[in-house]
């Protein structure tokens, strides 16, 4: 079965998932039955899957005090760390996440850091 645009391709061993099945935030989720790529195969993402590097990089080095970077490239244990670090310190720590924001901001312009928390790769 070939993916529709907007649907995630389940990429491991062969899983057959319900269309329409609700998850969290209450969304209506379609998944596709797949199998492992061979190894050194390209695998062709749908359209808005990848997130921009260049956004995540700057929202890093700008606000990555508060961890939004690692939320907007869906590893939230990181965000959820940097960002009560910041808050239950009441600021007084915040140069501790900042300074690794600053430092994950970097790597993913540089290209260090250069899949989301899905092993999609950043778009440029």
């Amino acid at each position: 079965m070939q993916p529709q645009p907007g649907q995630p391709v389940i990429m491991g061993q062969t899983t057959q998932y319900v269309a329409g099945q609700q998850v969290m935030g209450g969304q209506p989720t379609q998944y596709v039955t797949g199998t492992a790529a061979p190894m050194g195969a390209v695998v062709a993402f749908a359209p808005g899957q990848q997130k921009s590097k260049i956004a995540a990089g700057l929202l890093g080095i700008l606000i990555g005090a508060l961890g939004i970077h690692n939320f907007y490239l869906g590893y939230t244990g990181k965000g959820i760390a940097q960002l009560l670090i910041s808050v239950l310190s009441f600021g007084l720590l915040a140069f501790i996440p900042a300074i690794w924001g600053l430092i994950e901001g970097i790597l993913i312009l540089t290209g260090s850091i250069n899949v989301d928390a899905n092993g999609i790769p950043l778009a440029d």
